[in-house]
């Protein structure tokens, strides 16, 4: 068995995408969805342990408890002080981050998109984009440019970019050659209604930019579908969830992931 924790955690698609896998796998596995308080993540992995669940997958808001809460972390979950991935690995709970690798593959797969000498910027300074904003530097990135509204937030993300990182403003979207938008602008509201926030201005976008938004409902953010009038490549964010799961699912069953049966089921369910 693995899982998923968070609150809420009626909204994930995590168990669809896992189960997926595991049918395409044939392997006699399951995957559910476990509401877990605000502060209860601690508890949460105590149960893992007791049960011996295999892996667990951690959304918001338990990442940065779960960090503190298991037996061993990975460079990259070190560096991020922050896990969205547990694995029980002979006796111990090892936490890791597969945020940002996740991201990259699903840039890859869509545009074909590597970050080797490019300048990148990345909107919002919250977990995804710490994630986003780490591994694009550690791809190789030439620069990455860090845009929040709280200067103090942006510092600590573009510390994680090393030399290559920096605190930057809106008038730097127009310079970069890859945009993420790593804040909730643009998501679907709980009413079900759509919002027509878009957190740059149009005008700076343009021909030869992959912009891409982490936001995955809907499919085509009102960033996504301004970007593509002015002739940017977008990318949606429902590729960096399907591939982080598929990373997770990796870790956990010691198997290469069928990652195309995870996208097909993700589509069919977000009605693609």
């Amino acid at each position: 068995m693995v899982g998923v924790i968070g609150d809420p955690i009626a909204h994930s698609l995590s168990p669809l995408l896992h189960n997926a896998a595991f049918d395409a796998l044939g392997l006699d596995w399951v995957s559910v969805a476990f509401p877990v308080g605000a502060g209860r993540a601690a508890v949460a992995l105590s149960g893992m342990r007791a049960l011996q669940i295999a892996g667990l997958s951690v959304t918001m808001p338990h990442k940065e408890d779960a960090f503190a809460a298991v037996d061993d972390t990975t460079v990259v979950a070190r560096r991020l002080g922050a896990v969205n991935c547990v694995t029980w690995r002979q006796g111990a709970l090892v936490g890791d981050s597969t945020d940002g690798e996740g991201f990259l593959a699903s840039l890859r797969r869509a545009v074909g998109f590597d970050p080797i000498g490019t300048r990148c910027l990345v909107l919002g300074a919250g977990g995804a984009a710490r994630a986003v904003t780490l591994a694009l530097a550690e791809a190789g990135a030439a620069e990455v440019v860090v845009v929040n509204r709280t200067a103090a937030r942006a510092e600590s993300a573009a510390a994680l970019a090393g030399k290559v990182g920096r605190v930057g403003s809106g008038a730097d979207v127009a310079e970069a050659e890859l945009v993420v938008q790593a804040t909730p602008v643009g998501m679907r509201r709980g009413d079900g209604t759509e919002s027509d926030e878009i957190p740059v201005d149009p005008g700076v976008l343009r021909p030869g930019q992959v912009v891409a938004d982490l936001v995955y409902h809907p499919l085509e953010t009102p960033l996504l579908a301004a970007a593509k009038r002015r002739g940017a490549v977008t990318v949606g964010g429902l590729g960096m969830l399907v591939h982080q799961a598929a990373l997770a699912l990796e870790r956990w069953t010691g198997r290469p992931v069928p990652v195309e049966a995870m996208w097909a089921a993700a589509e069919a369910h977000l009605g693609r």
